[in-house]
Parts: C-alpha cells; structure tokens; sequence
C-alpha cells in the first residue's frame, strides 16, 4: 500500500500513524518547516491534520501535487465566510451571519441579529480563540484590528451541541459515526458522549446534511460537522475536514477508528460502516500532568500526546467505553476523584447523558 504523508505533527498525525501500523500503512506526520527533499511526498498520498498553514518551502511544494487529497477544499473550509456561503449556497441550516468590516455596522448588526452576537475570526481561531461574545455596549472593548478579520453570528439559544463525524471515499460512498453530544466550556471540548441507536430523527437529518456538504466538494476522507440542537432540528456550527477532537471516542468504542477511516477511504480501501460497540465517553485532558492512578482503573483508556503540559492545551484524553450504562456512571464518578475540580462538570454532564 501507498505511504501516507501527514501535513502537521500533532497528536492528530500521530494517531493517524499509530492507526496506520496495523494494516501495514507507512504514516509520516511531516512538520511544516520540513525540508521537502527530505519527505517521501513524491510516492505518497498527501492529507493534512489541519486546515490552514503557513506558506513554507514545504507547504509550496505540496500545494500543486497531484495526491494532495482535498487539497483546494482545505481553503474553502479553513476561512469561515466561504464557509458560511457554501451552507448558504447549499440551503443548509446555520446562524444568521454577516461580514464585521467596520465599527460602523454595530447599530445595524444589532437590529438585525439580536442583542446577542458571536464575533468569530475567519481564519485562525480555534478552541475559543480568537471568538467574542457581544452584547450592546460591549463592541467597544473588540481589538480594532478585528474589522475585516471576522464574520458575526447570531448568538443561538440551543439546547444541545452535537457533532456527525463521517467519511467519504472516491466512488461517492459515505459512513457515519452515531451523533457525538460534546460539552464544551471557554469555547474548548471538554467531554463527549456517543450512544449507539439514539436521536434516530437528528442522526437522519445529520447524515443528509453532511452528504450534502461531501458530494457537492468531491470530499475524500473524514469530516466532522458541528451542530446545535434547536427544537427539533439542527443548525451547523463550523465544518472540520479533517479528524476531529469529538471522534476521539471511536479509537475504543467502534470496530474502526476516525482514523483508520481517514486512511481506508483516501487509499481506497474497503470502508465498512463501523460497528458501534457500546456507550463511550471521551474526556480532554487539557493543561494537567499525567496521572497514573487513572489507570487503576480498568475502563479507562489513556491517549497522551507526550506534548508540555501548558494551561488550556490539549494534552491527552480518556476513553470509557461499556454496554453498561451503570458501570460507565459508575466509573466516570470513581474517575471524578482523580480529576482536578475543572473537570467535575463535564464528569456529571456525562453521567447525566448516560441515564
């Protein structure tokens, strides 16, 4: 089989590496500023565990290769006003939404989107980064070099996020996880919840918005869409063409991993829809030490990335993952004891989800 280069070496590269190496598959998570004489480019498939990068030697090089999969979509959906007008242009659900260009427009955004608005960067901000929650008189307080930076939306009250991760392979074929319920807190996941056979309507009308989203790009490969629940239907949040921080759960609780899917569908190899074994819970494990008494406990999965440990980055996650549901309670409680006081809340939130 092909090798696979990874444009990026963070933890996303890495597992898509660790989950190459059982099938025989030759993964390279390449960092940016990499030689390119120095990456086996030349006889691999290309992917990327980002959307947006810097222009380097590298990133020169790979931009007109021809086995760079999804290579003039990662633009599109790395810039949050082409992605906002592709939904529109699609007639797919999402936030009321306009471009921020200049101080003036305040009075106007208000009257048109409501007293409550989300200011987004277009490109760049991630996990709460570079986003602002604005209400009237708020405004004055934005960086003015913001203006024709961002879009704003509409502040949406929902009562529930979700995320559909799914992959599409080159023969138009697509799969789907169950839907993912995910908490997150400052605008950083804290936790997910999967359950197999649940929200059947939601799972539905999800499956077909991201079909929708995959055939109209020629989409090769796993996307996640994020959505809010609101009444009875769902509004699309943002579009990662990549694997997903809320697909982390099917490393242990599916018969395929997000990951090896990635790789299944962009070399081309058979792409069964995975078997969902149980409830799981994913929980981030974000700017705290290692712990090796979570091992102790024996439905805990660990995945550290073997990153600095620095405040509100990413540094591992748990998975649990049992057919039942009062053990996965049982154990997320013992887990809350070995947690710092930050993660109670998801803790609960999970447990909750559970019943």
């Amino acid at each position: 089989m092909k090798p696979v280069c990874v444009l990026g070496n963070g933890q996303l590269g890495r597992m898509l590496r660790q989950a190459g190496e059982p099938l025989g598959i030759a993964v390279y998570p390449i960092g940016l500023n990499a030689e390119p004489e120095s990456v086996p480019y030349q006889s691999s498939i290309i992917t990327a565990e980002i959307e947006r990068w810097p222009e380097t030697d590298l990133t020169r090089e790979l931009a007109h290769h021809s086995t760079f999969i999804n290579r003039d979509i990662f633009p599109q959906l790395a810039d949050r006003l082409p992605q906002k007008q592709l939904l529109d242009s699609l007639e797919l659900a999402t936030a009321p939404w306009k471009v921020l260009a200049d101080p003036n427009q305040w009075p106007q955004l208000f009257n048109e989107l409501g007293d409550f608005i989300i200011v987004k960067r277009r490109t760049g901000g991630y996990d709460g980064r570079g986003q602002w929650r604005i209400r009237p008189g708020d405004e004055a307080e934005l960086p003015p070099e913001i203006y024709g930076e961002c879009i704003v939306e509409q502040g949406i009250p929902f009562s529930g996020e979700v995320s559909l991760v799914g992959a599409r392979n080159a023969q138009g074929k697509s799969v789907f996880y169950p839907l993912t319920h995910n908490l997150h807190q400052e605008g950083i996941l804290r936790t997910s919840v999967a359950l197999p056979n649940s929200h059947h309507q939601l799972q539905q009308q999800a499956e077909k918005m991201l079909s929708i989203i995959m055939e109209h790009l020629n989409y090769i490969g796993v996307m996640a869409m994020e959505c809010f629940i609101v009444g009875n239907d769902l509004l699309i949040n943002e579009l990662a063409p990549r694997v997903h921080n809320s697909g982390h759960w099917t490393q242990n609780g599916a018969s395929i991993s997000q990951f090896e899917l990635h790789l299944r569908a962009i070399l081309d190899l058979p792409m069964p829809q995975p078997e969902i074994l149980a409830p799981s819970v994913m929980v981030n494990l974000i700017g705290t030490e290692i712990n090796p008494e979570w091992l102790s406990l024996p439905l805990v999965r660990l995945h550290w990335y073997d990153k600095e440990v620095r405040s509100m980055r990413k540094v591992g996650h748990l998975n649990l993952v049992h057919s039942d549901r009062d053990i996965l309670r049982a154990a997320l409680q013992t887990l809350s004891s070995l947690l710092p006081e930050e993660y109670q809340t998801g803790l609960k939130w999970a447990q909750d989800k559970l019943n």
